[in-house]
């Protein structure tokens, strides 16, 4: 059987085999912490690969809208995601410049995490699980894009990854008071099979300051905001003018590497807690640039209104995306790095 679509018949396996004897855990991008900052410190950092499968296959993204959304966010987002084609023209430093440094992670054979495009989307406008998802029901929103009719999203157990988004006004467990984001995958029992899929929701209205940063400021910090001399708020500007949309981009980012590279909790990851484990994009929280450390996120460029960027995009979008764990370099490293 060819080795890459070895993942999905042995996920299936891991699964039936582990389901009784593992809670229902997803992996998550959690709020910046600057202790978890290694950049530059790759003595502190033990990064193994534990001999499990990455996504090797061409990867096929598919888009669920859960809930309303507005059509200018929906735009930001679908740009953003179209631009890690390497055939999308962007300037350098590029998003698809930023996914290169996911490629470099292989499997046991050295075959490396393949190019990711974005496939088809699914508008669940709805909510047909209603405006409360638990990380499970949030297996049944996949199940219900899949099995819809007329317009269903493909079943692809091959290559597929499943992008879940909900609107300003869905909770899901543990947002905002843990995590951001997260990746996990699809039980037999629910589809039928299993899928990896990953799942970002819209902190505009209910914790930007927790989701969002740099562009908004955590009310329970303990700290004002940074300030200018005059006295006024001096946080970094959202580069497409909503700090939801353009903190849910860097979060996008985080948890596709992650999906990538780490999709059965068994590939690449640091520490020895497999059920918590500290992934490529986890090593680098806070790190948007060259001398990222202590709540500064490093060197960014400004566009002509003085908001921060670091990557380009397709029709002249800009974006701000954390940097990941170059295997290579055993640093956090990004395409705008001045180093």
């Amino acid at each position: 059987m060819d080795n890459k679509l070895h993942f999905f018949h042995y996920l299936h396996f891991f699964l039936l085999l582990s389901s009784s004897c593992f809670s229902l855990v997803a992996f998550s991008w959690i709020p910046y912490n600057e202790n978890k900052n290694y950049e530059g410190s790759s003595d502190l950092v033990n990064l193994e690969y534990h001999m499990g499968p990455v996504l090797t296959s061409p990867i096929k993204l598919y888009v669920i809208w859960y809930g309303h959304w507005n059509p200018s966010h929906q735009a930001t987002i679908r740009d953003f995601l179209n631009s890690f084609s390497s055939s999308s023209y962007a300037p350098h430093p590029s998003v698809a410049d930023w996914w290169r440094t996911v490629r470099l992670y292989t499997d046991q054979t050295g075959q490396n995490i393949s190019t990711i495009s974005l496939s088809s989307e699914f508008f669940d406008f709805k909510y047909s699980q209603g405006k409360y998802l638990s990380r499970l029901s949030m297996q049944y929103v996949i199940k219900n894009a899949v099995r819809s009719y007329p317009k269903s999203l493909p079943l692809n157990y091959n290559n597929g990854v499943y992008l879940v988004l909900t609107s300003y006004d869905v909770q899901v467990q543990d947002f905002c008071r843990a995590v951001c984001g997260f990746h996990y995958f699809t039980f037999p029992s629910i589809l039928g099979v299993t899928v990896p899929y990953v799942w970002v929701g819209y902190s505009g209205k209910q914790c930007p300051g927790f989701c969002a940063y740099p562009f908004a400021w955590p009310k329970n910090s303990g700290k004002p905001p940074p300030s200018t001399t005059n006295g006024e708020n001096s946080l970094m500007g959202a580069p497409n003018g909503d700090p939801g949309v353009d903190g849910m981009i860097s979060v996008i980012a985080h948890e596709l590497a992650e999906v990538s590279s780490n999709p059965l909790v068994n590939a690449w990851y640091a520490g020895d807690n497999p059920i918590s484990p500290t992934e490529i994009a986890d090593l680098c929280l806070g790190v948007y640039g060259t001398g990222a450390g202590g709540g500064y996120v490093g060197q960014v460029y400004k566009d002509s209104w003085g908001n921060g960027f670091n990557l380009h995009g397709v029709k002249g979008r800009k974006f701000l995306v954390q940097w990941v764990w170059n295997p290579l370099r055993r640093r956090c490293f990004g395409p705008n790095a001045m180093d």
